[in-house]
């Protein structure tokens, strides 16, 4: 029987104030605990607060541009909060107050891009499960987002100088708190690996570029974070134009620029979707991405890796399809071969016969049309940020694709976000995840993989073989599936060949037919 109790609970003394929070059933939850200010466009600072301060309701989330219509539910289960800008907030989950536990720490960056998402906002983001199986304190962070959080106005004044990156110095800022404070809830402050997932991976990868962060964190796991350099290019030059647009457009002058701090959230908005796209479709700068300064030392993949990132143990994966969202229209395996062989044809023509014969060789046991899902977005990138990564040859940096399939749509292969509810232990949240003799154990090897890789650096499992890092020249990926298997260099040929088929994938031109929220 569970078990809640809130009068007895103790008050935590922070460095910001007290705070008061509840017990439920083995832990001790703390939620929308503040941990920096910032008025818009500056850089934060840390909370305070007199007296006690209630810990017991999630705090706003940031402000999206646009409304979010539930959809794909059944493969990304979602929940919604209200919004408010000032959203620099937190939530810990700890099954003891005890200052001397040092349990090992992990700090949750959620999904979106830089523009949407929250600490709540997928099901499986509750860290209850993560923190009682793996004797875990677990912190899911909210942060600035969209034009508050990654809009540059440097040009207009020096107390914009970082605006560009508001919402990573945000981050930033509940990783400071989170070393000053985390012992009061049971964590060790020299034990904390940072992870994400889509949005969350990339900033992961930024917070590795950011010098301010450096001796915050000690580990890190990047899902499906890692985009390719004409997807994911870093914005260039300033905000000048773009801003001065977004003022014309409010009917604000340039010399009153400090008025955009105050316009209502929804009319910066109007304005800014108004003017940006004829900036963007001339290779302006629109913002909504982390801006190259003395803060943010860039994309590793355009501008290399920091010498210091090079020493961070790094778990780096993604999943099968990523972006296939679209439904299946057939049963996969009860297609003839000519009828699967004619559903290639339409999209690898002369190809096609070579693309089988890879693909059966990579993924022997996979209806060949999965090839048809198969992700052209994260892998190879995920790779070439792997070898970087591996290139001081400290045996750290270890490589994952999550390939299983759903009962879901005849057998839908892995989608972007559906390997989440595995790491986080909370596959009884989302429905589709119910494999009868495939969920537990699956969950158990890759849960039991990050356990051991936040407490030694290395991503040990009894029940999985053995990983073997990558390192120069060598790529072993660690499959996770039905059957969890080990496999070097695997998949080089089939994407060859399929680059030879077929032009760069277009992500926004997918995303925009899939109409899928994650």
């Amino acid at each position: 029987m569970k078990e809640f109790r809130y009068d007895d609970v103790p008050v935590v003394e922070t460095s910001s104030g007290k705070l008061k929070g509840y017990y439920c059933d083995g832990e001790y939850i703390f939620k929308g605990v503040p941990y920096a200010y910032a008025d818009r466009f500056q850089m934060p600072v840390k909370a305070s607060w007199e007296g006690v301060k209630d810990a017991t309701s999630y705090g706003f989330v940031c402000p999206l541009m646009k409304q979010e219509t539930p959809n794909g539910e059944l493969m990304v289960p979602h929940r919604y909060w209200p919004q408010d800008e000032h959203c620099q907030n937190l939530n810990i989950w700890t099954k003891t107050l005890d200052s001397e536990a040092k349990h090992p720490v992990l700090v949750w960056i959620h999904g979106g891009g830089y523009a949407a998402g929250s600490s709540i906002e997928q099901v499986a983001y509750d860290g209850y499960q993560m923190c009682m199986q793996g004797d875990t304190v677990v912190v899911s962070v909210n942060h600035r987002l969209n034009i508050l959080g990654y809009l540059d106005l440097s040009p207009f004044g020096k107390k914009y100088w970082n605006s560009g990156n508001a919402g990573n110095a945000d981050l930033v800022a509940a990783l400071k708190w989170v070393h000053e404070n985390i012992a009061a809830f049971g964590g060790d402050p020299e034990n904390v690996t940072i992870f994400g997932q889509s949005g969350g991976g990339m900033k992961v990868a930024d917070l590795m570029q950011i010098p301010d962060a450096d001796g915050l964190f000690q580990k890190a796991l990047i899902m499906s974070g890692v985009g390719s350099k004409s997807l994911l290019k870093n914005c260039t030059g300033d905000g000048r134009e773009v801003v001065t647009a977004m003022l014309h457009e409010l009917g604000i002058k340039e010399e009153d620029v400090e008025k955009l701090e105050t316009v209502p959230y929804y009319d910066l908005v109007r304005a800014y979707e108004k003017i940006s796209p004829a900036i963007a479709a001339k290779g302006g700068y629109i913002g909504g991405s982390p801006m190259v300064n003395e803060y943010y030392k860039g994309n590793p993949l355009e501008y290399g890796l920091r010498d210091r990132a090079h020493k961070i143990p790094l778990m780096i994966g993604s999943v099968f399809g990523e972006f296939s969202f679209v439904p299946s229209q057939y049963d996969k395996y009860s297609l003839s071969e000519d009828a699967a062989h004619e559903l290639l044809e339409k999209v690898y023509g002369e190809h096609t016969d070579d693309i089988i014969r890879v693909f059966r060789s990579t993924y022997p046991g996979k209806a060949v049309t999965d090839v048809l899902q198969l992700d052209r977005v994260m892998r190879q990138p995920t790779k070439e940020f792997a070898a970087m990564h591996a290139e001081d040859g400290n045996g750290h940096t270890f490589l994952y694709n999550f390939i299983l399939e759903f009962p879901f749509q005849y057998q839908k292969a892995a989608w972007h976000c559906s390997d989440i509810p595995f790491f986080f232990c909370n596959t009884d949240k989302v429905e589709v995840c119910t494999i009868p003799g495939v969920t537990e154990k699956l969950e158990r090897q890759m849960f039991g993989a990050l356990m051991s890789f936040v407490r030694t650096g290395t991503p040990s499992c009894p029940e999985l073989p053995a990983w073997e890092s990558v390192m120069p020249g060598k790529e072993p990926t660690m499959i996770f599936d039905r059957t969890c298997e080990l496999r070097m260099n695997y998949d080089d040929a089939l994407y060859a060949e399929i680059d030879r088929a077929l032009p760069p994938f277009d992500l926004t031109a997918a995303m925009s037919e899939q109409n899928v929220q994650h």
